[in-house]
């Protein structure tokens, strides 16, 4: 008999751009397996007509309220209307706020989306994206030695969205493909500043994402030996091989998102300076 997943509505209203409601509802979420979020975001929520908007519709889609909004009675009224329809709500930075509040000994400033300045570390983040769509599979090799990490890996380990996700963080990151037979970039070993990482993944993993982009590939396209096993199997033979030889660190993301991938490489590199 099949299981059937439950649903609930999950809604998130921040003043600001939200991510910080998503992330912290997505990780409690994550927690049950057997009900699945309904994500209603509202985010830019800064004034009473708006928000009247918003607990609107929460009343019609009851479910649970997370919330970050600076302003004293907006926070305070989502408080007051949600006992009302008698809906859970959590304030989610209240706490911590306090918690900083009462350590430090002073009070916070209470400033709408005061983590989205656009300051100096803001233009890194900028100047780390546009290095690292630049330095994509394998462009100006000539330029490594500007990177922060430098990825290699076999096709289809996901060394492009790591390492977008790694400039978001303001870390310039590039990424070279490895294809054996196919001779590296002397900029690359000459490149003495990046910390270079491999990635690879098992065989069957990496022969099922393959068989999924030849099936989504445009007409005409020839897969070849691409998704078989043994061939990728003997990929990742060389892989491991060249990062052996050069003592590079190896990353399997076989099981990893793109996060996790992305915080061991952070992981790896004050050891490594």
């Amino acid at each position: 008999m099949e299981n059937t997943k439950n649903y609930f509505h999950l809604h998130l209203i921040s003043d600001s751009t939200g991510e910080t409601l998503i992330a912290a509802g997505r990780a409690a979420a994550a927690q049950f397996q057997s009900a699945q979020a309904l994500e209603h975001v509202y985010p830019l929520i800064r004034n009473a007509r708006q928000l009247t908007k918003v607990l609107e519709a929460i009343d019609e889609k009851p479910g649970i309220v997370l919330y970050t909004i600076v302003d004293r009675e907006l926070s305070e009224l989502v408080g007051k209307r949600c006992r009302e329809m008698n809906v859970p709500c959590v304030a989610v930075l209240d706490p911590v706020v306090d918690i900083f509040q009462s350590y430090l000994g002073a009070p916070s400033r209470r400033r709408v989306g005061a983590q989205h300045v656009m300051d100096a570390d803001y233009f890194a983040r900028i100047e780390a994206l546009n290095f690292t769509m630049d330095h994509d599979d394998g462009q100006f090799p000539n330029d490594f030695d500007e990177a922060d990490v430098v990825l290699v890996g076999i096709s289809r380990t996901s060394k492009t969205p790591t390492s977008i996700y790694l400039a978001n963080r303001g870390i310039k990151t590039a990424n070279i493909p490895l294809v054996p037979g196919m001779a590296l970039p002397e900029g690359l070993f000459k490149a003495t500043r990046p910390l270079i990482v491999g990635l690879i993944a098992t065989a069957d993993r990496i022969s099922q994402v393959r068989q999924n982009r030849v099936l989504g590939s445009t007409q005409g396209f020839q897969g070849g030996d691409y998704a078989d096993r043994a061939t990728i199997a003997e990929e990742l033979k060389y892989a491991r091989a060249l990062c052996a030889r050069h003592n590079w660190p190896i990353i399997d993301v076989t099981r990893r998102s793109i996060e996790e991938t992305a915080a061991a490489i952070v992981a790896l590199r004050p050891r490594l300076r």
